[in-house]
Parts: C-alpha cells; sequence; structure tokens
C-alpha cells in the first residue's frame, strides 16, 4: 500500500511540473515574447517572484524527492522489475534534466534578471537584457519541458508495469 501510494504521489508531482512547464512553453513565453523589451523584463520579473511558492516547491522539490524514494522502494521490496528501471530513469531523467537544469540554467538567469533596475537603464540597457536573458532561458526551458515530459512518461509507463 505503501509502494502503491507513493508511486502514485511520483506520478501526480512530476505530471503536475511537466503540465506545467508544457503550459508555460505553449502560452506563456509565447504571449511573453509578443511584449516590449521593458514590459516583457517587468512581466518576467514579476512571474520569477510569484512562481517562488510553496505550492510549485511542494511539487518541484517534490519529484525531485519522491521519484528516488520511490524507486528505492519498488527495489527494496520487489526488486529490479520493469518498473523499477522505468523509475530508475525517470528519476535520472528529473534530477539532471529538469532539476539541474533549472538550478544551473534558469535561476542564475532569473537572479540577474531581479537585480536589473528596470526604471533605472537605458533603452540600449534594456535591451541588451532581453537578448542576454531571453535566448538562454528559452533554450534552457526547452530542455527541462522535454526532460520533464519524458521523465513523466517514464513513471507512468513504470506505474503502468506495476
Amino acid at each position: 500500500m505503501v509502494l502503491q501510494l507513493a508511486l502514485l504521489l511520483a506520478i501526480l508531482a512530476t505530471g503536475l511540473i511537466s503540465g506545467f512547464f508544457y503550459a508555460y512553453s505553449c502560452s506563456v513565453n509565447t504571449g511573453l515574447g509578443r511584449l516590449n523589451d521593458a514590459v516583457y523584463l517587468k512581466a518576467m520579473q514579476s512571474i520569477n517572484r510569484a512562481v517562488l511558492n510553496p505550492l510549485f516547491f511542494l511539487t518541484f522539490f517534490g519529484t525531485l524527492v519522491l521519484l528516488p524514494v520511490v524507486t528505492w522502494l519498488e527495489f527494496r521490496l520487489v526488486g529490479t522489475t520493469n518498473t523499477f528501471y522505468g523509475l530508475l530513469v525517470s528519476s535520472l531523467l528529473y534530477f539532471f534534466g529538469v532539476f539541474l537544469v533549472t538550478a544551473m540554467g534558469n535561476v542564475p538567469l532569473n537572479d540577474a534578471l531581479a537585480q536589473f533596475d528596470i526604471e533605472a537603464a537605458t533603452e540600449a540597457d534594456i535591451r541588451q537584457q532581453r537578448l542576454a536573458f531571453e535566448g538562454p532561458w528559452n533554450r534552457f526551458h526547452l530542455i527541462r519541458s522535454v526532460f520533464n515530459a519524458l521523465a513523466f512518461a517514464g513513471a507512468v509507463w513504470a506505474g503502468l508495469q506495476a
């Protein structure tokens, strides 16, 4: 029962974050991309502050913990099954492709943007800041979105094997 509940929670958390990144890619990034430079930067600063909330942290970091925990439980209670291998792959995909990409790519860009004073900047400074932020941030976001979708697919596949 504990294993099944942990597996369900891991799949749910992975799916929620995958959906969050997918929706962001399909709508938020597209909409923000249409804004002028200063408005784009202000909007991203606001979004980056807003996303730092307990609900996001619970799912983002919860997935980081739940996937390895349920992988370990599967190994300890059942053994090296297809479910175990699917969860192991999902755990690795999430850690390296989502968590580390976010921590080492998106977060430093967000932090740099948070320090940028739009009101005191010239138009040229604002344009340069957008160029330094938007392309790299979107590339990192695409990477973590793909890896998260793969981790979710792996977790669902593992759940179907259980």
